[in-house]
């Protein structure tokens, strides 16, 4: 069962984002969600936003429009504000439209790779195996996420990774309780090696295959968590 972190503890600070005020409000409350610091079911309570951000109330009712609109939390008239809760069927269109993504932008990168873009993904993996070894699930996570990203971005289409990210917003914030179970970091690791094998020689086809193993290694994760966490999931 997860606790939900004191309010002092859910967001960032703002000046760890760019951009404008209302953006800054937006990115701070969709990383708290994201990553359940907000559980799902959760209030969200816009007093107690805008004080612990500082801001007015008009970028937290901004952000939180913006957020429903991803289906990252629901509105209900007269009740509140709440975290969304996941939705199996909204997991797998997720996993579906960042597979069709990413196994394209995968052929693609294999066929056209440099050796500086390998240098920049053998350089994460490195550190993913340092987190992994110290312990650190959160940051490797971060650095799981990332090595993707530089994968799409490697493509030259500079809008892949925000289409990605908006199609893969529930399935991430799902894997965050997937970060406790034992064994599962070290064959995500492994699994990112093979990418990288595939990638280094150059081999669409088994970039392919290594990428989509790898993400329905994830789906198969996440699908038992509707039964172990019930109180997360809609009815």
């Amino acid at each position: 069962m997860l606790h939900a972190a004191p309010p002092s503890a859910k967001l960032a600070p703002l000046d760890q984002f760019s951009g404008s005020l209302g953006q800054r409000v937006y990115q701070t409350l969709r990383q708290a969600i994201l990553s359940l610091a907000y559980k799902p079911g959760e209030i969200l309570r816009k007093p107690e936003i805008c004080q612990q951000l500082g801001v007015s109330r008009s970028p937290v009712s901004d952000a939180v429009a913006r957020l429903a609109a991803e289906g990252l939390v629901d509105v209900v008239p007269q009740a509140g504000t709440y975290v969304a809760r996941f939705s199996m069927v909204e997991i797998r269109e997720g996993a579906f439209l960042r597979e069709a993504i990413e196994l394209q932008a995968i052929e693609l990168v294999a066929e056209k790779i440099t050796e500086d873009q390998l240098v920049q993904l053998r350089r994460n993996i490195t550190v993913q195996a340092a987190l992994l070894a110290d312990g650190d699930s959160a940051g490797f996570h971060q650095l799981d996420g990332e090595m993707h990203e530089l994968i799409r971005n490697f493509t030259g289409y500079r809008k892949l990774s925000t289409v990605a990210d908006t199609a893969w917003a529930h399935v991430n914030r799902a894997r965050q309780l997937l970060l406790p179970i034992e064994g599962r970091g070290e064959a995500t690791l492994e699994e990112h090696r093979a990418i990288l094998l595939a990638l280094e020689a150059h081999d669409p086809a088994a970039a392919r295959v290594a990428l989509r193993h790898h993400l329905r290694q994830l789906i198969s994760y996440l699908e038992p968590l509707e039964r172990s966490h019930p109180e997360y999931f809609n009815p």
